[in-house]
């Protein structure tokens, strides 16, 4: 039996991260992935889904040309197949980054099999056992396919499968209108694909602010057919699928799964462990340490916890855990969430969600700008848009954020940095704002929180010199 200090289960990105930390304290580790390597980020999400969204866009802006005064536009064209060699080009000079970065020590530390607890120490990989004294869950998370999908395999694409499309279909139904259905969905439609995006609410993307999640269904609305009555039947008709969503029908070629990720626990036997779990089936962990409650020694990271599927996330679970492996146990901070939808506009939460603050009694207040008229919207011709900022009510303390904006990803990260240090709604307004800029809109829904709150106003926001 081989024994080792960690054994490491996934090679994603939050094992790979986990092993970066164990490293700089010892080599007497192993990371253990059947699979196919490459991190879902680089393979089969965010990377090579903005691949996609990015030639979408770049298609889509040739409706603003003849109103820029360029000619030409409307004889632009897609060639689908094309369209998905670019996608694919791109996503293995991703994934060979990833695989690249392994070649230090693969050799000596790699083992390409799976692994199934025997008992709380001892993992069965291959044909080997594999004792370790700390071990790390990292082994991601896979599509989901409601039930009463699985007799139409043929017409199902997954995110699993989506970018290995030799050309895109002529109409697809995109089940799920979260962060990936909305991305996927406007992009098809932008691309020509005839496109119904379904779910089964009123809510795109996530948005739990019920003014802003208003503007944006209605926006999303206007561009691309949208049913929020989920589905009530589908059935084959000729080559085709038809299905009932309310009081609507729509005849599809594919249907495009985006309705969530299930956590991969079924094949690593963990029923003999006898784990507490929560409603969801994840077992009980400490966030701040990533340790299981029942034992000790074992800790999760990444889509593993079923929380915030997202890389940046899934590399902090992944640099924690490694950390508590090889070092004295140690709770951490959590970084300010931070979650971008990459559609177009950006859809983007920061700190803490409407609902959240809602759900704990928060006394806050609520600044709002309008993209539409907005100056620098106006010259970009895309004057679309709504941001929320949330403050405390009596310290005027940013609080969190929901938002649909031009370039929204950059006016987020803004707001994450400032949130993190938890400055004032004063303290941000006595900050540089240029002209003109996108970010002028924070500045006016800031100035709007600032009549709202209880923190009293300088007479300048340019702070006076101090004695």
């Amino acid at each position: 039996m081989k024994k080792v200090k960690v054994a490491i289960i996934g090679a994603g990105s939050g094992g790979l991260s986990a092993r970066r930390e164990i490293q700089k304290k010892t080599d007497d580790y192993v990371v253990i992935d059947g699979g196919t390597l490459g991190t879902t980020c680089a393979r089969v999400g965010c990377m090579p889904s903005k691949v996609l969204i990015q030639v979408a866009e770049d298609f889509n802006r040739r409706k603003k040309y003849e109103e820029e005064g360029i000619s030409g536009g409307g004889e632009l064209s897609i060639n689908s197949s094309k369209v998905m060699t670019h996608v694919r080009k791109l996503r293995d000079r991703f994934v060979r980054g990833v695989i690249g970065g392994m070649d230090s020590w693969g050799e000596s530390n790699f083992i390409a099999e799976y692994a199934k607890f025997i008992d709380a120490n001892t993992l069965q990989v291959g044909d080997q056992k594999i004792y370790a004294e700390k071990i790390i869950i990292a082994t991601g998370s896979t599509p989901v396919v409601p039930a009463m999908f699985q007799e139409f395999k043929e017409h199902l694409i997954t995110t699993d499968n989506f970018f290995e499309l030799e050309h895109l279909p002529q109409s697809v139904a995109v089940l799920g209108l979260g962060v990936i259905g909305i991305e996927l969905g406007q992009a098809l439609h932008r691309l020509g694909v005839e496109t119904v995006g379904i779910a089964r609410r009123e809510i795109v993307s996530g948005v739990s602010d019920p003014k802003l999640r208003e503007y944006v269904n209605r926006k999303f609305s206007e561009e691309m057919t949208l049913s929020f009555n989920g589905v009530e039947s589908v059935e084959k008709v000729g080559d085709k699928l038809k299905i009932v969503s309310g009081d609507k029908e729509f005849l599809v070629e594919k249907i495009l799964l985006t309705a969530g990720r299930s956590t991969n626990w079924n094949s690593l036997g963990i029923e003999c462990l006898n784990l507490t779990t929560s409603n969801r089936g994840v077992p009980e962990y400490n966030p701040q340490t990533f340790q299981l409650k029942d034992h000790k020694h074992i800790f999760l990271a990444g889509d593993n916890t079923g929380e915030k599927q997202v890389l940046h996330e899934a590399s902090d679970e992944g640099r924690i855990a490694g950390y508590n492996c090889v070092n004295e146990l140690q709770a951490f901070k959590l970084r300010t969430p931070l979650v971008v939808t990459f559609s177009d506009p950006n859809i983007a939460f920061v700190g803490q969600m409407y609902k959240e603050l809602v759900d704990a009694k928060t006394e806050f207040e609520i600044g709002e700008v309008s993209f539409e008229g907005q100056g620098r919207s106006i010259v970009k011709l895309k004057e679309i848009g709504m941001l929320r900022v949330y403050g405390c009510k009596k310290t005027g303390t940013l609080l969190g954020a929901e938002l649909m904006a031009p370039d929204g990803e950059h006016l987020a990260h803004l707001l994450s940095w400032v949130i993190s240090q938890n400055l004032t709604v004063n303290q941000v307004l006595a900050m540089p704002f240029y002209h003109p800029v996108i970010e002028e809109g924070l500045r006016t829904a800031l100035r709007d929180l600032r009549e709202k709150v209880e923190e009293k106003q300088p007479a300048l926001e340019i702070f006076p010199v101090e004695d």
